[in-house]
């Protein structure tokens, strides 16, 4: 019996590319490996166009396509946590539906899957029609998280990979709401290895990450896995309250000795300034922290399914 191979795709805004994407991936695995199996778990995260159409166009005529409708859009990471939760495949693969992660390489994270390695993610070797601010943006960012958390975390280390079924369940057994996957990865741990892939340009449409979009993630993956700001922030308080204590010693020896200097009222708003700044940004650590908690402590649903829209095999699902 051949072994089954899931292929995630969250996807939004994105109906130009639902139909080449399933072709795509039809064509790799009749072609290239047809001693396997697969089975493509679309994820609808609340688009506007008729991505949703084209994702039920696509299951009617194949067996082998589920379609998860989510009812708003909930983000990339919880769209991959909810096309995770209904893969049945031995093995997962998380792919985006525009086609810039090749599916060519698809052939290479099974071969490597079942060499042993239960994880086999791809590393992106180039970039195209990226702006130089945004490729060294890129690298300083993922540089300043690997030093702000327990876990390294590479450029051009995404979410195209494969994972096994253990390493799909050890995930969805993560409960978090603001996710941050790339961080997560690390946090299970089991054996990885890299494959380097070259990323195609987009089939059709434009990248749907906002400025807003990335500020967002890249908050959420520094907060998500480390304490060290918070740390950060009582060391600078220090710092400011040993630098007064110090200027109140140097003064009170200048006063005892006679020295008086004129009162500056330039360098007291200053020194005023750089506490209160400190201060606020401190208490902004902090609340983006309890924030965090808060959500978390409401224990609402990570997300909701449309089941109207949704077409989920039974066939498949019978077992899970």
């Amino acid at each position: 019996m051949k072994k089954i191979i899931s292929i995630c795709v969250p996807a939004y805004n994105e109906s130009d590319n639902i139909g080449e994407f399933y072709k795509k991936i039809k064509e790799v695995f009749e072609k290239k490996i047809p001693m396997y199996s697969f089975e493509i778990v679309y994820i609808n995260d609340g688009s506007t166009d008729n991505t949703l159409e084209k994702m039920e166009n696509v299951a009617n005529l194949d067996k082998n396509v589920q379609v998860i409708d989510l009812s708003r859009n909930y983000g990339k990471e919880i769209a991959m946590l909810a096309g995770l939760e209904h893969t049945t495949g031995e093995a997962t693969i998380i792919m985006d539906s525009d086609l810039q992660h090749p599916p060519e390489k698809i052939p290479e994270l099974i071969h490597m899957w079942e060499m042993g390695y239960q994880d086999v993610y791809g590393k992106r070797v180039t970039r195209h029609k990226e702006s130089m601010l945004k490729i060294y943006s890129s690298k300083l960012y993922y540089k300043i998280l690997s030093f702000l958390s327990q876990t390294k975390i590479e450029d051009g280390i995404g979410d195209f990979r494969l994972l096994d079924k253990e390493c799909v369940q050890a995930l969805i057994s993560f409960r978090d709401k603001q996710r941050y996957t790339k961080g997560l990865y690390n946090e299970i741990g089991f054996k990885k290895i890299g494959i380097e892939f070259e990323a195609n340009e987009r089939f059709a449409g434009e990248s749907k990450w906002s400025t807003q979009d990335l500020i967002k993630l890249a908050k959420d993956g520094i907060l998500s896995n480390s304490l060290i700001p918070l740390k950060l922030s009582t060391y600078f308080g220090t710092a400011l309250s040993l630098s007064a204590f110090v200027y109140f010693l140097y003064t009170l020896v200048r006063a005892l000795l006679g020295k008086t200097t004129l009162p500056g009222y330039s360098s007291l708003m200053i020194v005023l300034l750089i506490i209160g700044g400190v201060q606020l940004i401190s208490l902004g650590v902090l609340g983006e922290y309890v924030g965090n908690i808060f959500k978390e402590s409401k224990d609402r649903p990570i997300y909701l399914i449309n089941k109207k829209n949704s077409i989920v095999k039974e066939e498949q699902n019978s077992g899970k």
